[in-house]
């Protein structure tokens, strides 16, 4: 299948600014193409992998991608999607991200047919004068006050600093296109104005037949009309440290049966007929979540490896089954992170007071019925007998009781 065309039928194309040049040009040669990201933060999250999305799949397909780590421009702050000035970082901050941000796009896209820049290198050395005489010159007020990234800002105010944004990522596209052959940049739907003002510069400082284009990718939205990405815990971080792939392999694994299909187009490399065969499985058998377990199995092998997939699925499996004792240190903390936990003294203590002086159980008579019905598990163990002892050494290096109550209650103590 055609990039495009592959592009059309996972439904990841918004606008492109000369759809049947571009398809052309990919078509009888294999191109450079870029998209940005600033580092406002130490991880991109999973609405930031949007666009990388594609990227990947013009690798894939024999393209060249380059990443621009936005050094400078992350210095400055993208007025994109905002209702309000950006907190400005101290260059120190910008810097630690943007090295962490650089191994998260190396470990995605690898180390071949791939390149990584950083903007810094070349807007830190354009003087004052020649900002405002080489570029200034050449972008209307008018038109950039047309452009929805800024009209949006209007009323509120915006700065001149971020006002000045679209010309420094204007800026980039041109420096790219003369020094690394980049001839397509991709971004958000929220990118159109920025994208095209740098088509624009080109046009006009390398001539107006200059094969350059912009590509934008849909703003994606759950059935429920709720934005991608956005849960009640935050954001759904590629950073293990922020978000275990455990929790990474969970959030993909919930998702409804109605965008199911939507994300596996978007965020798989599967094939037509592999999500096709997936989509029938829906319909058919509903109850199997298949679609929604091949769903995680890919995303979460794309970000954090295979290894992350078979300890996220040995953890979903203990919890269901309550068959906790060979989970490791390790897995129980990603495992256990947002469940119930308390801290414990290291010392042997009857279960019943156990369970009751560290506000488990609400009394000592719930927790003595709780013990002889069989409803309470210690470490996977059942534990029946009123007179039993807890020995938090017992188990999980001494770091960890696991408590089971009922089916479905987890409780984590800390051993202290």
């Amino acid at each position: 299948m055609d990039i495009l065309n592959e592009l059309e039928w996972r439904g990841a194309i918004n606008q492109v600014t000369d759809e049947e040049g571009l398809r052309k040009l990919t078509s009888e040669d294999k191109i450079a193409l870029y998209c940005g990201t600033d580092p406002t933060g130490d991880s991109l999250h999973i609405g930031h992998l949007i666009p990388f999305m594609i990227l990947k799949r013009f690798q894939l397909a024999g393209h060249h991608p380059v990443i621009i780590i936005g050094g400078g421009t992350g210095a400055i702050g993208d007025p994109s999607g905002r209702k309000s000035e950006r907190q400005l970082q101290t260059m120190d901050q910008v810097h630690h991200n943007e090295e962490a941000l650089t191994a998260q796009m190396k470990k995605l896209f690898g180390t071949e047919n791939f390149t990584i820049v950083n903007n810094y290198e070349w807007l830190s050395k354009i003087s004052l004068l020649d900002f405002l005489r080489d570029y200034g010159k050449l972008f209307n007020i008018n038109t950039m006050l047309n452009k929805e990234v800024v009209a949006s800002r209007l009323d509120a105010g915006i700065s001149f600093t971020e006002f000045t944004y679209q010309i420094l990522q204007s800026v980039d596209f041109l420096h790219l296109y003369r020094h690394n052959d980049v001839q397509l940049q991709i971004g958000g739907s929220d990118q159109w104005g920025n994208i095209t003002a740098g088509i624009d510069l080109i046009h006009k400082v390398e001539g107006s037949d200059t094969k350059v284009y912009g590509l934008t990718i849909p703003l994606m939205l759950k059935a429920d009309g709720t934005k991608f990405g956005k849960t009640a815990g935050g954001a759904i971080w590629l950073d293990p440290e922020k978000t275990s792939p455990y929790e990474f392999y969970q959030f993909w694994i919930n998702q409804d049966d109605r965008d199911v299909i939507k994300y596996l187009k978007y965020f798989t490399f599967l094939s037509k007929e592999e999500i096709d065969d997936l989509a029938e499985k829906i319909e058919k058998e509903p109850w199997k979540r298949e679609a929604q377990r091949r769903l995680a199995q890919e995303v979460t092998k794309f970000v954090h490896g295979q290894e992350a997939v078979e300890e996220a699925e040995r953890i979903s499996k203990a919890l269901f089954s309550g068959d906790v004792t060979d989970l490791s240190v390790a897995e129980i903390e990603q495992g256990f992170k947002n469940m119930p936990s308390v801290d414990v003294e290291n010392k042997k203590e009857n279960i019943v007071l156990w369970l009751t002086d560290n506000g488990i159980e609400s009394s000592r008579r719930q927790a003595r019925q709780d013990v002889s019905s069989g409803a309470i598990r210690i470490n996977g163990e059942k534990v029946d007998d009123v007179d039993a002892e807890i020995d938090p050494q017992a188990h999980f290096d001494g770091k960890f009781v696991i408590v089971r109550k009922g089916k479905k209650h987890y409780y984590l103590a800390r051993v202290k």
